[in-house]
This record gives C-alpha cells, sequence and structure tokens, in this order.
C-alpha cells in the first residue's frame, strides 16, 4: 500500500512540476559535470520566464 501511495505521489509531482528542480540537478550531474548547476531560485526564475514571456495565447 505505502509503495502504491508514494508512486502515486511521484506522478503528482511530475505532473505538477514540483520536482522539475531535482531531475534539472540529475540530468546536469549526468551530462555537465564540468559546469555548476544553477541556484533553486535561479533555476525557477528561468522556467518561469520561459513559461511565461512572450505571446500565449491562440488568437
Amino acid at each position: 500500500m505505502f509503495s502504491k501511495l508514494k508512486a502515486f505521489w511521484r506522478i503528482v509531482r511530475r505532473l505538477s512540476g514540483d520536482d522539475a528542480y531535482e531531475r534539472y540537478l540529475q540530468h546536469y550531474a549526468e551530462h555537465h559535470q564540468d559546469d555548476t548547476p544553477l541556484s533553486k531560485e535561479a533555476f525557477f526564475k528561468q522556467w518561469q520566464e520561459q513559461k511565461w514571456n512572450g505571446i500565449k495565447r491562440c488568437c
């Protein structure tokens, strides 16, 4: 039962973007060992700017 709850919670976090920084750090550790990753604050600022800049409507 507990493992199903943990799996469900992982899915919720992934869908909501709550685990985005953790996934970013994992990717960074695997592919960019020579550089320093962004701080959590800088990562979310960049993520929000990318998400909300520009026209976001269909018409």
